[in-house]
């Protein structure tokens, strides 16, 4: 699961991230709500656990956008306060679950895992460009009929070029939409992702290599 903390104590933060990376999470970080509703736009999250106090934009602002998204992520709320109220203020806000600070790091993991088990109540639309039909939300894709078993770093890069109907897509880009902030940016991970991607799709080659500028899928 890909998660975005977000939480405006720098400390805190990076503590609960360490924490969910060591459980084999991928996490970035956002220490205020401008921050958390921009990489939310540009990274398909699992899951937000996001602080309810969070500076410049607060935490129910950022609540309410990512709730009332397309595809919204599950939302774990973490606040300073466990009254029942607050409780019900945020789950109405579009909250998923609710935890009050302090809380024990295992019952966060726990609870993370138990809302990346629940059925997503969102359906993304299947994409169907240039022979090829890829559903999100099974994480199935198929070329003339043919299943594809692909990685999820391969799903990923072929669905970014798929959405971006035969636009050229940058390795640099390709790199922020499917691997996480911490990804080395002068790594041949993408590279090596599209190598395999094509050998996968097979005859005729469909991702055309644009020199200097990245990968595209043309009709």
């Amino acid at each position: 699961m890909r998660l975005l903390v977000a939480e405006d104590e720098p400390e805190l933060a990076e503590l609960i991230a360490t924490g969910l990376r060591e459980h084999g999470f991928a996490v970035d970080v956002s220490l205020d709500g401008e921050d958390a509703l921009e990489k939310a736009w540009i990274n398909a999250y699992d899951l937000v656990v996001l602080d309810r106090d969070l500076p410049v934009v607060h935490g129910d602002v950022v609540c309410r956008k990512l709730s009332q998204a397309e595809l919204p992520p599950r939302i774990l709320m973490l606040t300073a306060s466990g009254e029942l109220d607050q409780r019900i203020d945020g789950l109405n806000l579009g909250a998923d679950d609710y935890l009050a600070k302090p809380f024990a790091f295992g019952e966060l993991v726990a609870r993370i895992r138990a809302l990346g088990r629940r059925p997503s109540l969102a359906t993304t639309p299947v994409i169907d460009r240039a022979g090829i039909r890829l559903d999100p939300g099974r994480m199935a894709s198929w070329r003339g009929g043919r299943e594809l078993r692909l990685t999820r770093k391969e799903f990923g890069v072929l669905e970014v070029l798929l959405r971006a109907d035969g636009a050229v897509i940058s390795a640099e880009n390709l790199l922020e939409r499917v691997w996480d902030e911490h990804a080395d940016p002068f790594t041949n991970a993408v590279r090596i992702a599209v190598g395999t991607l094509r050998k996968k799709l097979g005859q005729p080659p469909v991702i055309q290599t644009v020199v200097g500028a990245g990968y595209r899928i043309p009709e």
